[in-house]
């Protein structure tokens, strides 16, 4: 009796555990999709309010209908504004736009952080060698990072990385570092990867991982062109490369 109990227990645990999985992704799916349904469907909803105000008699009463409505409406919105914004009258116009954003002191760093972090999120596969690891936050535990620029420190004439590095779950988050490039570890991730790892917290990612650096023979500090090909951004559809480790000079 009391091996027939424990066994129908582990077939119950088991075959509900086996549901969660299989249930989870679609309900995360579900939940990402209303939050994004939800915030389209405000931005359109108070014109949608103001047609149903004028047509009280018609089917845009419901609410379901005005949901939809406010959706399509938000698209169109959106598909217009790239539309404009992608002809070279658009392209001006925005231009312009940021322009006198950057006088107002507050609002420019928070559109200017915000644009630079959309704009790494959204990347081409072109500028997938700039995902890199670093250590964080102690030796020998790496992070996911997104290679910004290389500067030079102008006391050592050593290459100085800024290396953007997001929160799991929540990417939107991130912290900047300021580190030697020769600790940055260059990862053959592609941008979609490195998201994917983020987004799910390490969940979905790929099966290989270039996680210690190369090694690299004994050699001067990287010159300053290997140093402005690292800071450039591809050209061409051609991928660039962390140039090899370089050691800062000494003193004789």
């Amino acid at each position: 009796m009391n091996q027939t109990l424990a066994h129908t227990l582990r077939s119950l645990q088991r075959n509900i555990l086996a549901g969660i999985i299989t249930i989870a992704p679609l309900f995360v799916t579900y939940l990402i999709f209303s939050f994004l349904l939800g915030i389209l469907a405000k931005a359109g909803q108070p014109l949608i309010w103001l047609l149903a105000f004028l047509f009280p008699d018609s089917r845009i009463v419901d609410p379901w209908v005005q949901f939809v409505l406010a959706i399509l409406l938000t698209l169109i919105v959106l598909y217009l504004v790239g539309r404009v914004t992608s002809e070279v009258v658009g392209r001006r116009a925005l231009a312009l736009f940021e322009a006198a954003l950057e006088r107002l002191p507050f609002v420019a760093k928070i559109y200017g952080s915000v644009r630079q972090l959309v704009d790494n999120m959204t990347a081409k596969k072109e500028t997938s060698q700039r995902v890199v690891l670093v250590d964080f936050p102690i030796p020998g535990q790496k992070c996911i990072g997104f290679l910004g620029r290389v500067m030079t420190d102008t006391a050592t004439g050593e290459p100085i990385a800024a290396v953007m590095l997001p929160n799991a779950i929540n990417p939107t988050s991130a912290i900047l570092q300021l580190l030697p490039l020769r600790d940055v570890t260059e990862t053959d991730m592609t941008m979609q990867q490195a998201m994917s790892m983020l987004l799910t917290g390490g969940a979905v990612g790929p099966d290989a991982l270039r996680f210690s650096a190369l090694a690299v023979p004994s050699a001067s500090a990287a010159s300053p062109a290997a140093i402005a090909a690292v800071a450039a951004e591809p050209a061409d559809g051609a991928q660039t490369s962390l140039p090899a480790r370089a050691q800062p000079p000494t003193n004789p």
